[in-house]
C-alpha cells in the first residue's frame, strides 16, 4: 500500500516500494504540521525547482538523514548536495527518460515556470503501487497531454493557487489533458496572493472530467492507494 501525506503548499511525503520520499519539502511553511527536524528515515528528497518555497528545508533534512539522496535537475541536485556537505548524494538528471533510483523510475518532465538554479520541472514517480505526477510550479501546457499519454499517472498533484501557477480553471483543464484517476490540489492558501480555492477546482473537475476523483487534503492528512 502506498501513501501520500500533504504538508501544506507543495510539500508531500510519499511512501512507495518501501521508500520514504519528500517532494519540495518546505516544512517551515505556515501550514505545515511538522518541523524539518521531526522527519526521519528519509530515503529521497525530490525537488521540482530552485525557488525557496520548494527547496525549502531540503538541506536540513539531508543533514539529519545521512542516507538520503537529493533528486532534481542536474544543476539543482548538485547545488543542494554541496550545501548539505556531500556532493556524492546528488542524483542529477534532466528532462527525458526516467532515471532508475533505488528501485524506482523517476522522470523529470517540463514545467512552465522559472527557477534560479537549473530548469523548472515536474516529477513522475513510477512504482509498483502506482504512478504519481507532481507538477511542481507550472502554468498549463499542452505537454501535459503527453505526460498523461506516456506515464499514465494514477495520481496527479496540481497547483491551483493562481498568480504564480495555474488557477482552478487552468488546473481543471490540465486534468482533462492528464486524465489521472485521482487529482489532489496543492499550492493554494499559503499566502493571500494564492487565491485559488480547492472547492472551486473540485466543482470544475466534476463538471469537465467526471471520472476523475478529486481528493482535498488538509495539511497533515494521509491518502493511501494501491493501483
Amino acid at each position: 500500500m502506498g501513501y501520500l501525506v500533504f504538508y501544506g503548499h507543495a510539500a508531500f511525503e510519499v511512501g512507495v516500494n518501501g521508500k520514504k520520499i519528500l517532494i519540495d519539502p518546505w516544512l517551515t511553511n505556515p501550514l505545515s504540521p511538522v518541523k524539518p527536524e521531526e522527519v526521519k528515515d528519509v530515503d529521497l528528497v525530490i525537488l521540482t525547482h530552485g525557488h525557496a518555497d520548494h527547496t525549502g528545508d531540503a538541506v536540513t533534512i539531508l543533514k539529519n538523514n545521512p542516507k538520503a539522496k537529493v533528486v532534481a535537475v542536474y544543476e539543482l541536485a548538485n547545488h543542494v548536495a554541496e550545501q548539505a556537505g556531500d556532493p556524492q548524494r546528488a542524483v542529477g538528471g534532466n528532462m527525458g527518460g526516467p532515471m532508475l533510483v533505488d528501485g524506482l523510475k523517476i522522470a523529470l518532465v517540463p514545467a512552465n515556470h522559472s527557477s534560479p538554479v537549473g530548469a523548472p520541472t515536474g516529477v513522475v514517480i513510477q512504482s509498483s503501487e502506482g504512478t504519481i505526477y507532481h507538477a511542481g510550479d507550472t502554468g498549463i501546457t499542452s505537454e501535459m497531454a503527453l505526460i498523461g499519454e506516456i506515464y499514465k499517472p494514477d495520481i496527479a498533484l496540481l497547483p491551483i493557487g493562481g498568480h504564480f501557477t495555474m488557477d482552478p480553471v487552468e488546473a481543471a483543464k490540465a486534468v482533462e489533458l492528464i486524465k489521472p484517476k485521482v487529482v489532489i490540489p496543492m499550492h493554494y492558501g499559503t499566502f493571500p496572493v494564492l487565491y485559488g480555492k480547492p472547492e472551486e477546482f473540485k466543482k470544475l473537475v466534476e463538471e469537465k472530467v467526471p471520472g476523475v476523483e478529486v481528493v482535498i487534503l488538509k495539511p497533515g492528512e494521509k491518502y493511501e492507494f494501491k493501483y
